[in-house]
């Protein structure tokens, strides 16, 4: 069904599994790898063993992340491309992996010209041409509260997914059917939660979400992998769509 995004990359096959001891590792640590069939599980293994050899993960700040760390990472940033394949990973090489949040300097010009300056503290960024940064800090609470609507690994990679047509815009690559449901679903979706914020009322996700369209996207990734249950109940349509760019989600 995903050929069409497949065919974007054509990198060496991922054949060869996780060594046994390595995958148990990530069974144990990651709620959502043990919860896979075994077929995905199998899938996972691959990708994620193909991810070690063709991605740099990167520790800074004095980190140490062992072999057991390194495919916990690899195996969650595989999480989102188990129905697409390969190809979802393509155009960026490497992983930064700071101990906790990180903080970035931000400047924007307004339309008066009025150059502003700041400083954002981040626990992951998925830069447009460059690589992917987490905070394994919160990689790790993630793991261990895997229903409670979060998981920064499955952020950003949905950026990156998301970036692979060349628009950061909410909108992975798509056939054009799909394409034209996709856009009107989640424009529907983005709208109502902006809608329930302008009114003051409790947003049914993160209201991060309304930040802009391909926020909402990366946050709706993160629930259909953590909560899905509230996901459907708020936003069917979106739910329906993230599984079939996803597969089901494992914890049902």
């Amino acid at each position: 069904m995903l050929g069409w995004l497949r065919r974007l990359a054509r990198p060496a096959s991922a054949d060869t599994p996780l060594p046994p001891d390595l995958e148990a590792q990530v069974v144990a640590r990651a709620p959502w790898v043990a919860a896979l069939d075994p077929d995905r599980r199998a899938r996972l293994s691959r990708l994620a063993a193909w991810f070690l050899r063709n991605r740099a993960i990167t520790p800074v700040a004095e980190l140490e992340l062992d072999d057991g760390d390194r495919a916990l990472l690899a195996s969650l940033c595989c999480l989102p491309v188990l129905e697409i394949g390969i190809g979802g990973l393509r155009g960026w090489s490497q992983l930064i992996v700071y101990p906790d949040a990180f903080r970035v300097n931000r400047s924007h010009v307004d339309a008066a010209g009025v150059l502003h300056e700041w400083e954002d503290d981040l626990i992951g960024e998925a830069w447009d041409a460059g690589p992917l940064v987490l905070s394994w800090a919160d990689v790790l609470t993630d793991c261990a509260a895997p229903r409670d609507g979060f998981c920064v690994a499955v952020h950003e990679i949905a950026h990156k997914i998301d970036a692979l047509d060349g628009d950061l815009d909410g909108t992975p690559p798509l056939p054009r059917d799909w394409h034209a449901d996709w856009i009107r679903d989640f424009q529907a979706a983005f709208d109502a939660l902006n809608e329930r914020l302008d009114r003051g009322k409790r947003t049914p996700i993160d209201d991060y979400a309304a930040e802009s369209p391909d926020e909402f996207f990366a946050v709706a990734s993160e629930y259909h992998f953590s909560d899905a249950a509230r996901l459907r109940r708020a936003y069917p349509a979106v739910a329906d769509h993230l599984a079939r760019l996803y597969g089901p989600p494992p914890l049902g």
